[in-house]
């Protein structure tokens, strides 16, 4: 390898490289120290012809002034290929729960290439993924290529209800699932990992892990690591690909930190001015084609509980359904805390879900909106006070709010009620049961 240069200044994660070779290191080419060639850096840009500014992506203290640097001549490339299933892997494509020289035979893929994702292609048969979830499968049907969001803030069930939703359609043989932890507690990644052994699933599942105890670098890297990973099961393997993030804010909020390390100044509500072409730039890499497709699922954390954040509208205006969680709903032990109102999805027409499926919709959100209006009535002049109609309304929501809510598979160990998993067809009779009911009171 070629000595380019060396270190002529350290700020943070951001070092600074005076090159002494003619032909310099493109953009993304991943540099290393001579003496320690474990730390590695990233090449981001240029402060002038002969000064590259690159990211320390291992987050080494080994970095020194003066020190010798050489270069991969390459991007950062990462294992691929069916002997990582099961296995967990961090931000720079290194195994965390095996000895990563089983990988060193593995195909190679580049996480810096560029992606140019084919925007003419959309799946036309608009196939329904089922998660057995009453209130996902009924506002936010899942639909094959699209992507999902879990809004809500911290303690409300985001992950809890990922986990479900990997239990329940995770185990389809067809299917390769990939969960990818960004910036959240190291004790959530081995809680995962345990509950998809015990599971059987693991067997089915790739993990990338970028956790809170790591530098800003790595955790913005995760996301697009693992979806580079993802693409080259979907169009080498042909599969269909379930990808989990938790959390997908906590990738703004790294990117967001880099940005003020590099001296960018911030935009609305302190983020970085990138935020947008950050977001869609990874968004993009979770595409489908004519190969296959890549499903996602995105929990996102809300700051104190204020759907108005900026990060938090930039992440739902990129999503097909957002699920949001609610901590009023939570308090009053309704789970999944599912606001059903806030909740809402560009996929629910005729055209994809069936008319009966768009109608029963449309009449549930109606009643479910006039109990809202009805609530502050009654907490004014009283229930007794109501119209015969209006008290009939009131109660069929209720019943409705009831019917939405369900045990789950991954908390049944911690509070003794077993699972359910109720099928979109039993779903919807259900729900029409409970409307008919109501009719026939009036």
């Amino acid at each position: 390898m070629l000595v380019i240069g060396n270190i002529s200044s350290i700020s943070g994660l951001i070092v600074d490289v005076l090159t002494t070779i003619v032909e310099k290191p493109l953009i993304n080419t991943v540099l290393y120290l001579e003496e320690y060639p474990d730390v590695i850096l990233q090449v981001i840009g240029y402060n002038d012809k002969n000064v590259a500014k690159c990211l320390n992506l291992s987050g080494s203290n080994k970095v020194y002034k003066g020190a010798k640097i050489i270069s991969s001549e390459k991007g950062l490339t990462i294992p691929v290929g069916d002997e990582i299933i099961g296995h967990v892997f961090d931000s720079l494509g290194r195994s965390i729960d095996v000895d990563g020289d089983m990988f060193s035979k593995s195909a190679q893929v580049d996480v810096f290439a560029e992606i140019k994702p084919d925007r003419k292609y959309r799946e036309q048969n608009n196939q329904i993924v089922e998660t057995g979830i009453k209130v996902l499968d009924f506002f936010t049907p899942f639909i094959k290529g699209r992507k999902i969001g879990i809004v809500g803030g911290a303690g409300v069930g985001k992950t809890v209800l990922t986990t479900e939703i990997m239990h329940n359609i995770g185990n389809k043989k067809d299917n390769l699932t990939y969960f990818v932890g960004i910036g959240e507690r190291m004790r959530e990644g081995h809680e995962l990992y345990n509950t998809l052994k015990a599971e059987n699933l693991l067997e089915s599942t790739v993990i990338y892990l970028g956790q809170m105890n790591e530098n800003a670098a790595l955790r913005s890297m995760v996301g697009p690591t693992a979806a580079r990973s993802a693409r080259y099961f979907r169009d080498k393997k042909q599969k269909d690909i379930l990808f989990f993030i938790d959390n997908i804010y906590r990738h703004v909020q790294a990117n967001n930190e880099l940005s003020s390390m590099v001296g960018e100044l911030p935009a609305e509500g302190g983020y970085q001015p990138s935020m947008y072409s950050d977001l869609k730039k990874f968004m993009e890499q979770l595409d489908s084609n004519e190969n296959g497709s890549i499903t996602t699922v995105q929990s996102v954390f809300i700051p104190s509980d204020d759907l108005s954040d900026p990060a938090v509208v930039e992440i739902s205006q990129q999503l097909d359904a957002v699920i949001v969680l609610s901590r009023s709903v939570f308090e009053n032990g309704i789970f999944p805390a599912v606001d059903l109102l806030q909740t809402n999805s560009s996929l629910i027409s005729e055209n994809i879900v069936g008319k009966e499926h768009y109608e029963l919709v449309g009449r549930v959100k109606a009643i479910l909106q006039k109990y809202e209006s009805l609530k502050g009535i009654i907490a004014v002049i009283g229930e007794s006070e109501l119209s015969q109609k209006d008290r009939s309304d009131y109660h069929l929501a209720q019943k409705l709010i009831k019917y939405f809510t369900q045990s789950m598979f991954v908390t049944q160990d911690l509070n003794g009620s077993p699972g359910e998993y109720i099928s979109r067809e039993d779903n919807l009779k259900g729900v029409r049961s409970i409307l008919d009911s109501g009719e026939t009171n009036e």
